[in-house]
């Protein structure tokens, strides 16, 4: 555990990973904080005041700002993580979510920004947050079948330092990527 951890609040939120049938990744501009002007999955903030679980946030987030009509069946949870001190502004949980169900046309944009579909090494090349590139497209890459929890000491005087609390690999017949059917 880090020497001294800043007093900050905790926010809970979701990230939906949405691919099409040629394995392409659904990603959004955002126009808004956080992550302004960059490349994200789709995703938003549990919704606390009313209980809402993970998966209930990820179908909601995924109708609200692609107009996906997703069920929980339709989602597999493949990492949870704990991110302190993000951007000195506060600590983060993150439920990062893989759809099962492929999607094949870019929603319309919305006030959050505009979608477009790209291809996983053209996400390298894109305006992504710095811990989005370190962190999450490393755990989608490893583990989107599987599962992992991870916590990131994001204090912005230093280095990210990332330690995996649990790691488990894909079950047999388990998750598997999305298909057509």
């Amino acid at each position: 555990m880090s020497a001294v951890v800043p007093s900050l609040g905790y926010k809970i939120a979701v990230l939906v990973f949405v691919e099409n049938s040629r394995g392409e990744q659904l990603l959004l501009l955002r126009n808004k904080a956080p992550n302004r002007g960059s490349w994200s999955p789709l995703g938003g903030k549990l919704e606390t005041s009313i209980g809402e679980s993970p998966f209930e946030c990820a179908v909601r987030e995924a109708r609200e700002e692609a107009g996906l009509e997703l069920e929980v069946s339709d989602l597999h949870l493949f990492a949870m993580i704990a991110e302190r001190a993000y951007e000195g502004q506060s600590h983060w949980l993150l439920f990062l979510f893989r759809s099962r169900r492929p999607h094949e046309e870019v929603p319309p944009e919305i006030a959050e920004g505009r979608f477009a579909f790209f291809s996983r090494p053209a996400i390298d090349g894109l305006a992504i947050p710095e811990t989005d590139r370190r962190i999450l497209w490393p755990l989608y890459d490893e583990h989107r079948n599987g599962f992992v929890a991870l916590r990131a000491e994001c204090d912005p005087t230093g280095p990210i330092v990332c330690t995996i609390e649990e790691s488990l690999a894909a079950p047999s017949g388990g998750a598997q990527p999305p298909s057509n059917s």
